[in-house]
């Protein structure tokens, strides 16, 4: 048995490894410089620092952002929709709906391809799932000779009412194909098997729009670990929480768009089942970007629909909020006014601290010159930055703003804060949900820094810091499973529904769902299989998702109570004398992987850890003697009261005035105000 596991997480500014070795028990991290020009180069010069043969290795995972960098940054292929004849404009036309209502200067997203780009073939399916009018090849043959005369790189087809029977997608795949070889081919039904049109063509749009960039991405990485001596399988971090081979991504590319980020929520579920709590909020700030998720009741808060930019995704996902915010996000003035961020000094040139040519004050630079970040033990002394350099960035703004420098950097750090308690908001306030009900993990390269501040915006008592804060993302990648969701139209009243109709279509979904789970070397003994209906009351646009017993037992009653319980849990009020209707019905399908065990800490001699120095450090105008403590040093039962600053190899936690932190038996820094532990 091969011992060792590992997991790849790249980001904007760094990528993150952790390795655990199942014949000693021990973690190993490692952090490198993303290489934004060519991601692999930064994932192979990270595994040949790890110093471990890839031979060894018997599970490797990675969380990629190229689909999601292609299209945040608009360099996706050039795509061409196919569809029924008539609904050309379905996917221009979009929805009436005005998401930003008191916003006169809101405009649609300006859609990922062009008018000219769609393209029409005879064909029709009614709604039912009935032939109205058989596909006319004659008319394909032209679309097809049209698409090869313009050179497009990919296609998708979404034809009308395919969710319901895709015997007309299949058949058009399979002339372009024959016909178009080498082209990426992407059907609607197969990404999502909804009702909806526009939202089903715009999930097989943004599919289609980023498959070639990550069928190249991944097939070149494969080639290149393989060639270095990797003999399993290359898996990749989903969307929705769970892994999949680079084979299943390269044929459904939408499920990598939040590969990367999602790996911190799949580790915050493990840290709720291990240290007994419910609901968490979880950050990662890294160099570029500010992630928000949440763990509700133990489990991930998943949804069936998102939104990115602007575009409906019909696929589960984790619910993850992003905005431009991290270590590298850059300070400027307007009208004269602070701002900071969504610009971000990324990893190359980098904040002016770097010395790669960085001129630009960011937050980053904002924290060394406050004292918070040693510049001779970043990244555990393996890179050296130039505080002066971050002295003089903030200078210009502080020169400009006719402020200290001092308090000019600690405003560059309150903005940051309040922009990032205001993206915390968006998915629990905004809600209906008070995160005072929450604690908060804090994790990323700048997380732990800026959590207490950002705690305080809240009202948040409780801020938590796990092991490997730096790489969080990639050690909760170790801890899921394969997972892969397949859903089924089923819209029809709640009442007269019969359960044995909708056990056989539950059976014939996860029948499809096991195959996918084969065909990624899952034994039937590990496969798992979750139910849940989409549902609403009678005359509403949109649905509530119920789960099912684990004893899936489709009783019609209890899900019809299940969903009015969960729909006052989520809005606030219910109607239980209002009709109930079925829309979708979805399985999640499980395999179960070798999970890595989380690592105990020894329990500490005394409850007070020696610090490696002391030195100034400014918190809320004023300078404060502050304690430096070495994380490698504290053990089970550690206690310490700020203002401390605890440095480790991925990250800084900063434990400011009026706070007092404890080590729990994970390893994980609980802090709270002291009012609290007293």
């Amino acid at each position: 048995m091969k011992p060792l596991r590992v997991a790849m997480d790249i980001g904007g500014t760094f990528t993150d490894f952790v390795l655990f070795d199942s014949t000693t028990g021990t973690y190993l991290t490692e952090k490198v410089s993303t290489t934004p020009k060519n991601l692999a180069e930064g994932i192979l010069r990270g595994l040949e620092n790890l110093g471990r043969s890839l031979g060894d290795i018997e599970f490797c995972v990675h969380g990629t952002t190229a689909g999601l960098n292609a299209f945040l940054e608009r360099k996706g292929a050039r795509v061409a929709l196919i569809t029924t004849q008539g609904f050309r404009d379905v996917y221009e036309i979009a929805r009436g709906n005005r998401p930003e209502m008191y916003n006169i200067r809101y405009r649609k997203p300006k859609p990922l391809i062009r008018r000219r780009d769609v393209f029409e073939v005879e064909e029709r399916t009614r709604y039912d799932g009935s032939i109205m009018k058989p596909l006319d090849t004659g008319s394909l043959e032209e679309v097809a000779n049209r698409i090869r005369e313009d050179g497009y790189e990919s296609i998708t087809v979404a034809l009308l009412h395919s969710y319901m029977n895709p015997s007309h997608e299949m058949a058009v795949r399979d002339y372009l194909r024959q016909h178009l070889p080498g082209v990426s081919v992407t059907l609607s039904h197969e990404v999502s098997r909804e009702w909806r049109e526009y939202e089903r063509t715009s999930t097989s749009v943004l599919n289609a729009y980023v498959a070639p960039i990550v069928e190249r991405y991944l097939s070149k990485l494969e080639e290149e670990v393989q060639d270095r001596g990797l003999t399993e399988s290359l898996y990749i971090m989903r969307s929705n929480g769970g892994v999949m081979t680079a084979e299943v991504a390269k044929a459904n590319p939408i499920q990598t768009l939040l590969s990367g980020p999602v790996g911190g929520a799949v580790g915050g579920v493990t840290l709720a089942e291990t240290g007994g709590y419910e609901n968490l909020v979880l950050i990662d700030m890294g160099g570029t970007s500010f992630d928000v998720s949440m763990v509700i009741k133990g489990r991930p808060d998943v949804t069936t629909e998102t939104d990115l930019e602007g575009f409906p995704v019909l696929t589960p996902m984790v619910n993850i909020h992003t905005i431009g915010a991290g270590g590298g996000s850059i300070a400027w003035l307007e009208e004269g006014g602070l701002r900071v961020g969504p610009a971000s000094a990324g990893a190359d040139p980098g904040p002016a601290c770097y010395g790669r040519g960085g001129t630009e004050s960011t937050v980053t630079d904002a924290n060394v010159t406050l004292g918070r970040i040693d510049p001779d033990h970043f990244l555990g002394g393996n890179m050296r930055l130039h505080p002066e350099r971050s002295i003089d960035s903030v200078g210009r703004i502080a020169d400009r703003l006719g402020l200290p420098v001092v308090e000019t950097a600690e405003g560059i750090c309150d903005v940051a804060n309040a922009k990032m308690a205001d993206a915390i908001r968006q998915i629990t306030v905004r809600k209906g949900i008070d995160p005072r009900d929450f604690s908060l993990v804090a994790f990323g390269g700048a997380g732990p820094m800026h959590a207490v501040f950002i705690a305080e915006e809240l009202g948040i008592r409780t801020v938590m810091v796990p092991s490997m804060p730096g790489a969080f993302s990639a050690w909760g990648m170790l801890t899921t499973d394969i997972r892969h969701d397949e859903v089924g139209t089923f819209f029809r009243p709640a009442t007269g529904a019969d359960a044995q109709e909708i056990d056989g279509i539950f059976q014939a979904i996860e029948h499809k769902a096991a195959g996918v789970l084969a065909r990624q070397k899952v034994s039937r003994d590990k496969m798992t299989f979750g139910r849940s209906a989409d549902m609403r009351y009678m005359g509403q646009e949109y649905t509530v998702n119920v789960l099912l017993p684990q004893t899936h037992g489709s009783d019609v009653t209890s899900l019809v109570q299940g969903f009015h319980d969960k729909h006052l849990d989520i809005y606030g009020h219910n109607s239980p004398n209002e009709p109930v209707e079925f829309v979708n019905l979805r399985v999640a399908g499980m395999g179960q992987l070798d999970i890595c065990p989380a690592q105990a800490l020894e329990d500490a001699v005394d409850s007070s850890p020696r610090p490696r120095t002391r030195k100034m450090v400014t918190f809320r105008g004023e300078l404060h003697e502050t304690t430096v403590y070495n994380r490698s040093t504290l053990r089970h039962g550690h206690s310490l009261t700020g203002p401390a600053i605890i440095e480790e190899l991925t990250a800084t936690t900063v434990v400011p005035p009026g706070y007092g932190a404890r080590v729990d038996r994970m390893g994980t820094i609980n802090i709270t105000p002291l009012e609290v532990r007293q």
